[in-house]
């Protein structure tokens, strides 16, 4: 494994995404529990994404055009969903007030944070696309070095959105002493999401 790999993946996780934005906004909303819960969904979803580029099945996606849309639109409607649950839904994943976390509201933190990276296909195609560069010639298992490679960016994804998610926590803090700096948290975070959404369905494989 080269620095080159670990620099370059470091790089692109730090990047804010979709994942890190709903991180982020779980630790400003519910603490700092309830977004290394987030943090942790959004790790396992990335776990399809290097199996299918590891069997080639993110070739297909990238040739189809047919299973490409149909897993952007999906993710465009939940990302949608997301942000109009940010700002209507009081008792959503979202909410921006400090409640105690209990076991289910963690499990239902974490499968939003999955959803959000298997339903979108440009990570898959990302993947098919990055890991390979890093993959020694002289590797008698090319296959398994990918697997290994994805494994260091997972480990590195969830040390990230956990700084990321307790840094966010402490914010939350001090913000939500404020109901006019939490009615425009939401928006911004509603208007992120939305945003996330339009470009993905702009997306082009």
């Amino acid at each position: 494994m080269s620095l080159e790999f670990l620099i370059t993946a470091l790089i692109v996780v730090l990047v804010p995404g979709t994942g890190v934005v709903y991180t982020v906004a779980v630790g400003l909303g519910r603490g700092r529990q309830a977004s290394i819960a987030a943090a942790f969904g959004c790790t396992l979803g990335i776990i399809p994404a290097i199996l299918a580029s590891v069997i080639g099945l993110a070739a297909l996606m990238h040739t189809s055009a047919l299973v490409f849309t149909a897993v952007k639109y999906a993710g465009v409607a939940y990302l949608l969903f997301l942000a109009w649950q940010t700002l209507k839904d009081d008792s959503g994943p979202l909410t921006l007030t400090p409640d105690k976390q209990d076991r289910k509201s963690l499990i239902a933190t974490a499968r939003t944070g999955f959803l959000i990276n298997i339903l979108n296909p440009k990570l898959t195609v990302f993947f098919l696309a990055f890991l390979p560069q890093f993959v020694s010639p002289a590797a008698a298992n090319p296959g398994l070095e990918m697997l290994l490679l994805g494994g260091v960016f997972m480990a590195m994804t969830f040390a990230v959105f956990v700084v990321y998610g307790a840094f966010a926590a402490v914010v939350g803090d001090k913000v939500l002493r404020s109901d006019r700096v939490m009615i425009w948290m939401k928006r911004t975070i509603a208007a992120t999401f939305a945003g996330f959404g339009l470009r993905l369905a702009l997306a082009d494989r």
